[in-house]
């Protein structure tokens, strides 16, 4: 098949060609991780995989192609690894709990991928120079806050927010996540299960009515 001919839509490509494009994100996740946005070249990245670099070609129009399939596939996994387990929760205060605790426990268990998505939102600028993922990673991890500060206020569990204030509780939350995933890097041997205690600890205080 020649490369003008090449499948774009996920449903179209074969068994083998989501495979072989599973793999090339990976390999991409991993090199991008362990030696950093600047040094992830196609080149280093298809050493990784074993494969030469046209191959990578055939899948990715370019490199930022492949890095923004990262960071997309990785978006795709958090929420479908946290959304489901706060959707099964019947009181906002489990639901902050639940957030918390899963997305603790997702970067620990994902750390490669989330150093890589790191390394993605610190580096990649726009040609206007800004961050190119940061306004949508912004706004898609801190709706799901509000809600939940929202329809604890609805129920009586939560102090009451304003708009704003609410939106600084959010930027809280997520900030502390975030300073975990730092810290997570500076000391992979940290105690996650205490980590994770504090954190849901203070949040429970802090948003109580």
């Amino acid at each position: 098949m020649s490369k003008k001919n090449k499948p774009t839509n996920q449903k179209q490509m074969s068994f083998i060609e989501k495979a072989r494009r599973a793999q090339i994100v990976e390999c991409a996740i991993e090199t991008i991780a362990e030696v950093g946005y600047t040094q992830a070249s196609l080149g280093e990245i298809a050493k990784r995989a074993k494969i030469s670099k046209g191959v990578i070609s055939y899948h990715f129009a370019n490199k930022e192609e492949l890095l923004e399939q990262v960071a997309i596939e990785y978006y795709m996994a958090w929420h479908s690894y946290i959304a489901p387990r706060i959707e099964t929760q019947k009181s906002p205060k489990e639901m902050l709990r639940v957030y918390i605790e899963s997305n603790l426990t997702f970067v620990d268990e994902n750390r490669q991928h989330v150093f890589a998505v790191i390394e993605l939102l610190s580096n990649k600028i726009t040609a206007d120079g800004k961050l190119q993922f940061a306004s949508d990673h912004d706004e898609a991890v801190l709706l799901p806050i509000e809600n939940i500060l929202t329809l604890g206020m609805q129920e009586g569990i939560f102090r009451e927010f304003t708009k704003p204030s609410a939106r600084v509780m959010a930027l809280t939350i997520r900030n502390a996540i975030d300073g975990f995933t730092i810290e997570l890097m500076r000391k992979p041997h940290l105690d996650v299960q205490e980590y994770t205690r504090e954190l849901v600890t203070i949040f429970d205080i802090s948003t109580k009515k």
